[in-house]
Order: C-alpha cells, then sequence, then structure tokens
C-alpha cells in the first residue's frame, strides 16, 4: 500500500504521509517547503534551544515562511513532535553478527536507544501522549521483540519486558542530562559535585550518628565522595539488574507468569 486506500489508522495525515500511506503535498503556498524541511528546523531549534523553543511560529520563521503555510503539512505542534522524534530516532542500526541470544539482544537495544538520547538530548522532554506509532518508532519496537523471540514468553510478558527496560534507559538518560546541566551550569565537574554533596551529608548527619547509621557507614567508607571514572558503570549495573530479573522469568517458563505482587507479601 503506497497511498492513501481509506483504511483507518487513526494517524493524522502528516504520519500516514510519513508512512507512505498518503501522498506528499506536491503544491504548497511557498515553494520548497516541504514536509521534511519543517521537520529538519524543528529538530534544529530544539537542538539548539531545547524543546521547549519549538513553536509552529518559530519553525515558520527558521524557514521564512507564513506560520499558516505550516498547517498545510502539520496540523499540530504536538504531531510535528512525533514527526521530529521520529525523524531523531531513526530506524535501529543493524544488530552486530555477534550479538546472539535474547539477553546479548535487548542489551544491544538498550544501549543504541540510550546512545540516541544522549545525541538528541532534547527528545527526553517531548511529552509521551500515545504508544508509538511513527515509522522508525515501530520499527525500533520490532528489533526490541525480535530479540525475545526465543525466550519462551508470551506476548504481554514481551512487551511488559520492553518497557522495563525502554523506561530504564529513558529514566537513566533523563538523570544524567539533568546532572550534566546542573554541573556545566555551575562549572564543576562530577568529582566537584560528590565531594561538596559528601560534606553536606556529613554535616547534616554528623550531629546524631545514631539516627542516620547507614548514612554514617557509607561516608565511612569512602564511597559516598569519589564518583566512578567510567561514566556508564552505574548505566550497566542497572541493566544488568534487570536482565538477571528477566532472566529468572525466562528461566521459570509457562509463557513468562510471575513478576507480580504476592497477595499477603510480607516482603521477607
Amino acid at each position: 500500500m503506497t497511498a492513501h486506500d481509506g483504511g483507518d489508522t487513526g494517524l493524522p495525515a502528516s504520519l500516514e504521509t510519513a508512512w507512505g500511506l498518503r501522498p506528499r503535498p506536491s503544491k504548497g503556498p511557498r515553494p520548497g517547503l516541504t514536509l521534511d524541511r519543517i521537520v529538519d528546523a524543528g529538530i534544529g531549534v530544539a537542538a539548539a534551544e531545547g524543546i521547549g523553543a519549538v513553536s509552529m511560529g518559530r519553525v515558520a520563521k527558521e524557514l521564512g515562511v507564513s506560520t499558516m503555510s505550516l498547517y498545510r503539512y502539520v496540523s499540530a505542534k504536538d504531531e510535528l513532535y512525533v514527526l521530529m522524534e521520529d525523524a531523531a530516532m531513526g530506524p535501529p542500526p543493524p544488530t552486530p553478527a555477534h550479538v546472539t541470544g535474547w539477553r546479548a539482544g535487548l542489551e544491544w537495544w538498550a544501549r543504541a536507544q540510550r546512545e540516541v538520547f544522549h545525541r538528541n538530548l532534547w527528545l527526553l522532554r517531548i511529552p509521551i501522549s500515545s504508544p508509538p506509532a511513527s515509522p522508525h518508532s515501530l520499527e525500533w519496537m520490532e528489533r526490541g521483540l525480535a530479540a525475545l523471540a526465543d525466550t519462551g514468553l508470551d506476548e504481554g510478558r514481551k512487551i511488559s519486558v520492553m518497557m522495563l527496560v525502554g523506561g530504564y534507559v529513558r529514566n537513566e538518560a533523563t538523570l544524567m542530562a539533568d546532572l550534566e546541566s546542573a554541573m556545566t551550569a555551575r562549572g564543576l565537574t562530577p568529582a566537584d559535585v560528590m565531594r561538596r554533596y559528601e560534606r553536606t551529608v556529613d554535616a547534616l548527619t554528623g550531629t546524631d550518628p545514631a539516627r542516620y547509621p547507614a548514612l554514617r557507614h557509607l561516608l565511612d567508607s569512602g564511597a559516598l565522595g569519589e564518583p566512578d571514572d567510567q561514566p556508564d558503570t552505574e548505566f550497566e549495573f542497572g541493566l544488568g539488574c534487570l536482565l538477571d530479573g528477566v532472566a529468572v522469568l525466562v528461566g521459570a517458563g509457562e509463557g513468562g507468569v510471575g513478576c507480580g505482587l504476592r497477595t499477603g507479601s510480607t516482603g521477607s
């Protein structure tokens, strides 16, 4: 299907165009204005000034056209966000030949997404308002499901695992971006921040150490004030813990039942 045939995708016209389900507008109010140029201009603004600076008026100004001329291609700013996100994510890169098995596949999938976020930090500020439905987002979804194909998990559990891992990647990238932005604004290094934090916690807990025995033990160990030399250590630790849990689920068989709260659980 290469042109819109009346099938109900539930997508706005611009996304159907991105899928090739509608012909691209051939004649517009301004020669040379295209959906791709609009999306590229939006990405340029977001990369330079953040997603909050993106508006239909600002993108129109970047392109040297009237704001109303954009609405022939994109009906709203939120729709433009989706198209910008799809373009920035791009298709997942080819899976390397040495990546085999579900765990290695999910590790690769998670790291590849993290790299995209780190290259385009503005992506993390786009509100999530609906499940993925753009061309590249479904390609990433397909790749994640493919990694889980031989696990024996039922389809619902596969989606749950992908949401768990994908959510972890997004949260970690957001946290790191926020910390980096704050450090840059204050002219501090990670070592500076951690040493200052160590002194603050020491001052706040030192007057009543019996109230904070775990924190005092942490301070005494020296671990709090020493940032890891490897910036990916915490990410890899968290990802490994998540996948250890998925491995238990996979090993349990029966389609991956489990991982729910047990009624009356005491947490022991």
